[in-house]
Parts: structure tokens; sequence; C-alpha cells
């Protein structure tokens, strides 16, 4: 489905389960009422080893709602996310990381133009925790559903971007990363949305959404209140989320905008980990600027938190080279 609207920044959920999924008891109408409501442009339904739902969403979509085609492939030993898959077609996921077939099913989407997406891989219960390498993977939702809860299912998200933050440092050494991504797995009734990636994309369409997503051009949002704008700078050189700085020896500033968190604060991470701390306003609004160079940060990324330590925001890097 292609949505014709000019490009900028989009909000969207990559993980929603309608009633054809265990556990969910949302009709894709009522998803789609809720998703406009929480301030979304697109959603992917992602129904549990399944297309049951791919015949409905015409009718719910439109010009102020993408619906992008996917899965969640149950296996058992982790789960992933098929973004983008062609219509009708059910990604198999009776197998184990034991079975050394993962690679196939990944090229299945792939070859469609779609993206794999490793799943909360610190979630719980059976067949939660990722057990699979990452090789292979186009990005990792290292934000699923609230950020704590006291549920017995709830993944564990801490550890999540810990382990996606150490992955991060070797890759852009290496010279390529795995960008992050945030979702709601929603099954009931308020959850959508919360959190959600905001995507920088050239249109709404499919192709342009999953192509921002797959290049890091992104950030997580914990609801539509919070707003994050984030840019790093050299002389004349300016690029936002996602993008590679060439700055050379000389002096680098990263710029942080950020609204809707009260008495917030903003940590800078690179490489060596948090080296920039600041406190938001009991509005929730402020700007944080921090220098550095590419001799000393590889990378410069964002995290928002709410006074509790909870999550609000969370960018994926600009490089510095």
């Amino acid at each position: 489905m292609t949505v014709g609207r000019e490009g900028g920044w989009y909000r969207g959920d990559c993980h929603v389960h309608s009633v054809c999924s265990h556990g969910g008891e949302l009709t894709p109408e009522r998803l789609a009422v809720e998703a406009r409501a929480a301030g979304l442009d697109f959603l992917t339904a992602t129904e549990h080893n399944n297309a049951d739902t791919h015949g409905t969403w015409g009718r719910y979509g439109g010009d102020d709602l993408l619906v992008i085609l996917g899965q969640e492939v149950t296996t058992r030993t982790g789960h992933w996310l098929a973004l983008g898959v062609r219509y009708g077609r059910v990604v198999d996921w009776r197998y184990g990381v034991r079975d050394g077939v993962i690679d196939r099913h990944l090229d299945e989407v792939h070859r469609g133009g779609g993206l794999c997406v490793v799943a909360h891989p610190h979630a719980p219960y059976d067949s939660g925790t990722f057990l699979y390498p990452y090789q292979g993977f186009d990005v990792v939702e290292v934000w699923n559903g609230p950020w704590t809860s006291d549920l017995p299912w709830q993944a564990d998200n801490e550890a999540a971007l810990a382990e996606w933050g150490s992955g991060l440092a070797a890759g852009v050494r290496q010279g390529g990363w795995r960008p992050a991504m945030g979702n709601s797995d929603a099954h009931l009734s308020g959850q959508i949305g919360v959190p959600h990636t905001v995507v920088r994309a050239g249109e709404l369409s499919t192709a342009a959404v999953l192509a921002g997503i797959r290049a890091g051009r992104s950030w997580i949002a914990g609801s539509a209140d919070v707003e994050l704008s984030f840019e790093v700078s050299a002389g004349a050189q300016r690029v936002c989320i996602g993008g590679q700085l060439e700055s050379g020896a000389g002096p680098v500033v990263a710029r942080v905008g950020v609204r809707g968190v009260p008495s917030g604060v903003v940590s800078l991470h690179t490489g060596a980990g948090k080296v920039h701390v600041a406190s938001l306003s009991a509005a929730g609004v402020g700007a944080v600027e921090w220098r550095t160079s590419a001799r000393e940060s590889a990378f410069v990324r964002v995290e928002v938190r709410h006074p509790g330590g909870s999550m609000a925001a969370l960018s994926n890097p600009v490089t510095l080279l």
C-alpha cells in the first residue's frame, strides 16, 4: 500500500496484533482507529504466523494511515518480525536455532524487499529469549511495550538496550551497525503506539518507510507527546539521526531538542558510554549542546528518560568519520 504524502518524519508501530493472533482482542478496524488516536502515520500488521488480516487492511488504511503487511515469526528459540512481506505470504516458524535454517527464511523476506527484525530479545517466557546470532537481521527491537512493567511477560528492555549498545560500538568500528527500533507489541486496547518508531522517509510508502528504518534514520518515542530533534554538525556540515558526518579531526557539535518530558534527563552516549547529562525543565522542554570530535567519538546517540528512570525517547546514532 502506498500513501501519497511528501517526505518528513513519520510515526509508526511495526509490531501489532489483532484477534487473529493468540491473546489479541482488537479487530483490524479497531487497531486502525486506535493507531490514528495515538498519532501514528503507519502501522505493520504482525500476526503470529498467519496472513489472515492481509485482505482486510485496504478498508481501514488511507491517506492518513499506511498499513504495511508483516508477520511475527514465533520460532522455538526466539521471535522475529518480517516487515513488508508479500500479500498472503506466511514465513515458516517451525524450527529452532539448532535446525540451522534461519538464514533461508531471512533470505526469503529480503528477496521480497522486506526487513527482518529481532523481536523482544529478552522476553521472559518460553521461546521469548532470542538465541539466534544477530547476523542476517536488519534491525533490533530494543524497546517492546512499556519500558518497565509488573507483568510477568514484559520484555527486559534495559537488557536489550545494553546488548544493542555494545554491538553498536563494535559495528561502527567495523564499518556497519544494526539500527534499533521500538514497538508496542499491542494485543489489547490502549497499547498501540507505546512505544513507536519515528522514521525519516522520502514519502509515506512501504518502500520509503522500510528504507528509513533499514538506514537507522529513526528514533523511538514513548508516546506522540514526546518530540526529539538531534543533529550533529562540523562547520557548515549538518547531519541528523542515522547520518554520517565527515568531520576529519575538527570539532563536532551535537545538538538535542526535546519536548514533552517534564523534568526529564537527557544523556548523550558514545563508544565510551554515557558522556554527557543534562536536565529538562518542569515544562519538559529543553535544548542540549555537547562538543566532541571524530578522534574522541566514533558515534553519538541520545537517550531521554523520565524522572523515575523509564525511557521517554531513544535515538539511533550519528556516526563520525
